[in-house]
């Protein structure tokens, strides 16, 4: 699998575009948020003569589904989250403007994924890792077979998601890392939601938010 990062929106968002030598691809994250960031997404993807099968989410904050509509209408896709992300959905045209964004009626997932279930396009699949904490319905995805994971705002290179906005809970997310994350091979290249890549390994000897050794 190819992974290739965009960085979008005021708030830095990477919006992960992976794909393999099928050229069937998956976009998560949705953080494109006006003409200029759509056309460098689908212009790559047109470049590369990519087919996009899915577009899945981390988990729903604002920022993580300002290209909802742009994506699900140029490709006539349903888009998938957990249930639980449902809530960020209806409340999003509302809380945005607090942030300095603009989300107008984002159409809501039609597909629910949870723990356990597999996302599969051309010869890959992710295994999806329910990871809430940081927000209600938090997922991973998890390539077991080339050992990376996309984790959202749940883990990040020397920190961890915050836990002060609408349904996060500290010890939920703690338990997430610990338990969910942190027993994966250390080796496993870890791609967040905002900032660089880091590994699991990396994590658990350096993390200053995570007692763990």
């Amino acid at each position: 699998m190819t992974i290739h990062t965009f960085i979008f929106n005021s708030f830095q968002l990477n919006t992960y575009l992976i794909f393999d030598d099928t050229k069937e691809a998956v976009i998560i994250d949705a953080g494109n948020s006006n003409s200029e960031e759509d056309a460098l997404l689908f212009d790559f993807i047109e470049s590369k003569e990519l087919t996009v099968k899915g577009l899945y989410y981390t988990h729903a904050h604002v920022d993580h589904i300002l290209g909802n509509n742009s994506i699900i209408e140029k490709y006539n896709l349903q888009s998938s989250s957990h249930i639980d992300s449902l809530l960020f959905f209806e409340t999003a045209s509302t809380y945005a403007p607090n942030l300095g964004l603009e989300v107008n009626d984002p159409i809501f997932p039609k597909n629910f994924i949870d723990d356990g279930d597999f996302i599969e396009f051309g010869n890959s699949k992710l295994k999806v890792i329910f990871t809430p904490g940081h927000a209600d319905g938090s997922l991973c995805f998890y390539s077991e077979d080339e050992q990376f994971i996309i984790v959202g705002d749940v883990l990040f290179r020397d920190s961890i998601g915050r836990t002060d906005l609408p349904t996060g809970d500290y010890d939920i997310l703690m338990d997430s890392i610990k338990n969910k994350l942190f027993t994966l091979p250390n080796g496993v290249k870890v791609f967040p939601g905002h900032g660089p890549t880091t590994t699991i390994g990396y994590e658990k000897m350096n993390n200053p938010f995570i007692n763990f050794r």
